[in-house]
């Protein structure tokens, strides 16, 4: 009987857990946002961050509505774990990609001045490498999807070869790719201009609380399983939560500690609007780079 209710309660906790988190990953996509209205500018955020944020939630979105929702691919993921067949992907995982993918589409849009009347620069653009790593997993998903329509038995529904579940999974490690991607402009441009003006903290604390939180319940329900498989049998929730952790204290790092007084002096500039060519001149800096 113990045992019992033990288990009932980690099944209850796990389910707390997801929307705790669900709640901080989703509030973290709304200060950026808001910072870029109240500057009315997105200098200091490197569009490259929405750009991949745009392509990532897509796929995780379509990723885990087919776990929860598709039939074929959850029969096809029972085949390939026997011993824990059911999907470790939950409904706040979905409902979380719905929301974020929204956002992400919001927060780039901001960079089209047509439609905000932000300050961006004319020469703010996604840099040719992340461009490429874009359209990289794109025809990645599609050559994926070309192997399980040729070669794949009974037209990709039978698991033992290729199936319709390895075209799920190549959206997924297109999202881990994009991910890890992603951070990194933001990070170098953080370093290049000394600062963090621009780019809102809160993101980033409410992400790091989603990613301890997302990786705990995984390795909860995974317990309750009695089998780890489950986790590698969900690859892209673990990634995403380390990933996303180890980038969130690069950031928490450059903004309470190294550029802490920079960042002070900058806001105050740009608070008066007298920082927006040294924004723009650091940016493109940082932005050659990259490219």
């Amino acid at each position: 009987m113990a045992s019992t209710e033990l288990i009932f309660f980690a099944k209850a906790f796990s389910r707390v857990l997801g929307w705790i988190y669900f709640l901080a990953w989703s509030l973290s996509f709304y200060p950026q946002p808001i910072l870029n209205w109240r500057r009315r500018s997105t200098q200091g955020l490197a569009i490259d961050f929405p750009t991949c944020n745009v392509l990532g939630f897509i796929c995780y979105t379509i990723s885990t509505g087919a776990f929860l929702y598709s039939s074929t691919i959850r029969s096809q993921y029972a085949y390939r774990h026997p011993t824990s067949p059911e999907p470790t992907v939950r409904f706040n995982d979905f409902v979380f990609g719905v929301h974020c993918m929204i956002a992400s589409i919001v927060v780039y849009s901001q960079f089209w001045t047509k439609i905000w009347g932000f300050r961006v620069s004319t020469r703010q653009r996604a840099s040719s490498t992340v461009l490429g790593i874009f359209c990289g997993c794109l025809l990645a998903i599609f050559i994926v999807t070309c192997i399980v329509r040729i070669k794949g038995k009974d037209g990709g529904y039978d698991p033992s070869g290729w199936a319709w579940i390895d075209v799920i999974y190549a959206m997924s490690f297109a999202k881990i790719v994009v991910t890890v991607v992603k951070y990194i402009p933001q990070v170098y441009v953080n370093y290049k201009r000394k600062s963090t003006v621009g780019w809102s903290i809160w993101t980033i604390l409410l992400d790091i609380i989603g990613g301890v939180l997302s990786l705990a319940q995984l390795i909860i329900d995974s317990s309750l399983q009695a089998d780890w498989s489950g986790i590698t049998g969900n690859p892209v929730k673990l990634m995403l939560a380390n990933i996303s952790i180890i980038f969130d204290i690069i950031f928490i790092v450059q903004h309470y500690v190294l550029y802490r007084n920079p960042y002070k002096r900058d806001e105050e500039n740009a608070t008066d609007g007298h920082a927006d060519g040294i924004e723009e001149r650091e940016y493109m800096l940082a932005r050659s780079v990259l490219d």
